[in-house]
């Protein structure tokens, strides 16, 4: 398993799909957010929606198959941290989600990842297919 590969400003996990990978992208956001003095605000919207994207990726997109990887990768600058997190399964229709703030859907345990990650990244957006999302946070 690849760790923390620094090449300038791009950081790079190649994570196998159990839930243990979290703990290694939490080492990697940390460090990254006391390298780049990132706000307490801005660390806790990433924690949160950077943990949702892997567990939809682990869980959603690749299945739990601890063959496949999920890829992350953090860009940083001196403005702005941009995180990708892609993986090997076919991806999904991220425009026609339920809304989970419906009445209907308040009761479920589940379906608020993508919700909640759009509301706390300052951009939030999917490739395509479906199977690779793009986070941005100003820093």
């Amino acid at each position: 398993m690849e760790q923390n590969v620094q090449a300038g400003n791009l950081y790079t996990l190649q994570l196998p799909s159990k839930e243990e990978s979290i703990t290694l992208l939490e080492e990697l956001i940390e460090n990254i957010a006391d390298t780049y003095n990132v706000g307490e605000d801005t660390f806790a919207n990433m924690m949160t929606c950077l943990n949702e994207a892997l567990i939809n990726a682990i869980k959603h997109g690749n299945k739990f198959d601890a063959t496949k990887k999920v890829i992350v990768n953090a860009d940083v600058d001196n403005k702005r941290l941009i995180w990708t997190v892609t993986d090997e399964g076919e991806g999904f229709d991220y425009v026609h989600l339920p809304d989970p703030t419906s009445p209907e859907n308040l009761e479920s345990l589940t379906g608020r990842g993508v919700f909640i990650m759009k509301h706390l990244a300052d951009q939030c957006i999917f490739n395509t297919s479906g199977n690779e999302v793009e986070l941005h946070f100003k820093i």
